[in-house]
């Protein structure tokens, strides 16, 4: 395996899935690892940083409180979804 700028080492894919148990322990450990199909460089494998949160803030809310349902539109008709579909479709008959 070559070194790498970073501490990052060079792992061919065959390496990888022949030795991904050696691997994983070496990423939870720290480690960087450059993955290589045919001598090409084609991923990253880094170990996960639990310190950092997964959705950063962007801005803050502008907005206070909680959420409110809005408000209902049209009327009560007194029918049915099934039958003011009905009458909708008819003009397709």
């Amino acid at each position: 395996m070559a070194t790498q700028a970073h501490d990052e080492r060079s792992l061919s894919q065959r390496e990888l899935r022949n030795e991904s148990a050696r691997v994983l322990r070496e990423v939870a450990e720290g480690r960087s690892f450059v993955i290589t199909n045919r001598s090409r460089p084609v991923a990253r494998l880094v170990p996960v940083d639990v310190d950092e949160p997964k959705l950063r803030v962007s801005r803050p809310a502008r907005r206070q409180g909680g959420w409110t349902l809005p408000d209902r539109q049209g009327g009560s008709s007194g029918r049915s979804v099934e039958e003011i579909l009905d009458e909708l479709r008819e003009d397709r008959v």
